[in-house]
């Protein structure tokens, strides 16, 4: 099976990329903004990943279904974290009696 072959000029640039945000992950974590750790580096994270599946797994050279159910899968995948967030994030400290 032959794939599409990409440049190593692509390749560099999306690997710059991917560093940049690894210098971003660790430089957030790094200043004191809180509670948007966590949505900063979702954030970050969602990039790096597109990034990944984009050009590492040659999604960006596929054929409109495979683009349809990579979405698909994403939303799904959100929705899900969106679901488990929420939960965390609405559930407060326990007082411990007697402190």
């Amino acid at each position: 099976m032959s794939g599409h072959v990409v440049s190593v000029r692509t390749n560099i640039t999306i690997f710059v990329a991917l560093l940049i945000l690894l210098f971003a992950t660790v430089g957030a974590a790094y200043l004191p903004l809180e509670s948007l750790h966590l949505p900063l580096a979702l954030t970050i994270a969602a990039a790096k990943a597109v990034l990944i599946g984009l050009f590492f797994m040659h999604l960006y050279y596929r054929h409109h279904l495979t683009w349809i159910v990579s979405v698909a899968s994403l939303l799904w995948l959100g929705i899900l974290l969106a679901l488990t967030l929420s939960d965390y994030l609405s559930r407060g400290w326990l007082d411990i009696p007697g402190k």
